[in-house]
């Protein structure tokens, strides 16, 4: 039961000489629900920061946070960051949610009292003694929520909760949420503006400059066109179309014509071996899939489905069980099998965008970030620089890649994979995160590399995104066996 107060919240990262967020103000009276939206690079999450008095220590930081008139104190604020590794504290998942209720100093069997009650709220299924480690990206993000609501803190504040959810799903988490929040303030940011703006008592609207440009009820908030420049998702509006990008631009250096990759009865057994082994899981069983030169095929299915490993398994980073060979023109000479590829002909062969963009960061800036794989191919690295202009991120090319925001880092992310030439490319979620305009350049690239001549493969919980860049047949998983046909998502 407490009342929050945000005052003059001006933000201006390291080595940056503009402000992310510029004099922001912000009142959340007790219960109150708050959507918190903008165009992606806006400044929601580093807002979401502040509130819970997480900011980097480099930052220029000035403004002032309240709870009930005074500084908050620990535990009082949860924020559900946007990245769930981010919030990975224990090896299993049931210490990971007991941690706040631990260090409060709860006795024990009432913490994992709390974790159930917990776990249950975040529609959180696969077991309190599952490592953290082998869940999928859905998974992992109900368990961060729940470690969130185990604290049972006055306010919470959610950065992206449902963005890597099937739909059902996010309605069940979203729900969850809202009777989690029932008696406590609430702050959520989130693109999907449809699925929220129905439950919150407001919505305030932050600009590309990082001031609040409207706060108010959401069906008047909701209701100015103009917000569509700014990229907000506003219900009802129809789907931007895929950016138009010039032919050639995204031109493969291998020209292969027909089957890049045919996999019959693809399996992958996940083990841990050392001093504390766990017993072999098996997370893909009997999956049939081919992926063809200029041609994009979505891998759809529930959260925690396989969707990921099946991308990590046709990019040759995990050992399948089963058949997968690549073709003749696109293989190395004499290893028809991706995963006993050398580190550099995967490179020269395959762009990979992962679910967590920062596992793929290998540079300091922004632009060396783009330029890393086509220098060490000793390919031309104007392809790069071009995609920076695409991708809106010429302006952040000397940015530190790890203070972009999450859908800029997705952005980024998906540029390096594209920069030097890839016949093949697999993008584990690359719409997360994106508003309107960006969603479009992501969904232009996707296209326009199949229409170039790449084989794509997009594992994806985005219909909207599957049906502008793939909407023929696709590899549906269902508890990691595949069920070929229409895509699903």
């Amino acid at each position: 039961m407490a009342d929050l107060t945000l005052r003059g919240l001006t933000v201006t990262p390291a080595g940056s000489r503009r402000p992310v967020v510029a004099d922001v103000d912000l009142d959340l009276r007790h219960g109150e629900r708050v959507l918190l939206v903008g165009p992606s690079g806006a400044g929601k999450s580093t807002v979401l920061r502040a509130l819970a008095g997480l900011l980097e220590d480099d930052v220029d930081a000035s403004g002032e946070v309240l709870l009930d008139g005074q500084a908050p104190r620990a535990g009082e604020v949860g924020l559900l960051v946007q990245d769930p590794l981010d919030a990975v504290v224990a090896e299993l998942a049931g210490r990971d949610t007991a941690f706040g209720p631990e260090n409060a100093g709860l006795d024990r069997s009432l913490i994992w009292q709390r974790v159930a009650r917990a776990h249950a709220a975040a529609r959180y299924t696969a077991g309190r003694d599952r490592e953290v480690v082998t869940l999928s990206g859905g998974e992992r993000q109900r368990l961060a929520l729940a470690g969130t609501l185990a604290a049972d803190p006055a306010v919470l504040l959610l950065d992206e909760p449902t963005s890597m959810l099937d739909a059902p799903t996010a309605r069940a988490v979203r729900a969850a949420v809202l009777e989690a929040a029932r008696d406590r303030g609430l702050v959520v940011v989130d693109h999907d503006l449809a699925g929220w703006a129905p439950h919150v008592d407001r919505v305030v609207v932050l600009g590309r400059d990082g001031r609040v440009r409207a706060d108010g009820p959401p069906d008047r908030v909701l209701a100015d066109p103009a917000l569509l420049a700014d990229g907000l998702w506003l219900p009802g509006a129809p789907a931007p179309q895929p950016l138009d990008l010039p032919a050639g631009l995204l031109r493969p250096e291998l020209h292969v014509v027909g089957d890049v990759l045919r996999g019959n009865g693809l399996g992958l057994v996940r083990r841990r071996r050392g001093l504390r082994p766990t017993p072999p899981v098996a997370v893909l069983h009997d999956v049939d899939v081919t992926l063809r030169a200029g041609v994009t095929t979505p891998l759809t299915g529930d959260s925690g489905s396989g969707k990921s490993s099946l991308l990590a398994v046709l990019g040759g980073l995990e050992r399948p069980t089963g058949d997968l060979v690549a073709a003749s023109g696109f293989a190395p000479p004499g290893r028809p099998a991706p995963h006993t590829w050398r580190s550099r002909d995967l490179a020269a062969r395959t762009g990979w965008v992962p679910q967590s963009p920062e596992h793929s960061f290998l540079a300091t800036d922004v632009r060396a970030e783009v330029r890393a794989t086509p220098r060490v191919l000793g390919r031309d690295t104007a392809r790069a620089d071009a995609l920076l202009d695409v991708l809106g991120l010429h302006d952040r090319a000397d940015v530190n890649p790890f203070r972009l925001s999450g859908g800029e880092q997705r952005r980024l992310a998906l540029a390096a994979a594209l920069a030097a030439g890839p016949a093949l490319l697999l993008a584990d979620e690359p719409s997360v995160g994106q508003d309107r305009g960006t969603w479009a350049v992501v969904a232009g690239l996707l296209a326009g590399a199949a229409r170039d001549g790449a084989a794509v493969a997009v594992s994806t919980h985005d219909a909207g995104l599957v049906h502008a860049v793939a909407p023929g047949a696709g590899v549906h998983l269902v508890a990691g066996r595949s069920s070929r046909g229409a895509a699903a998502a």
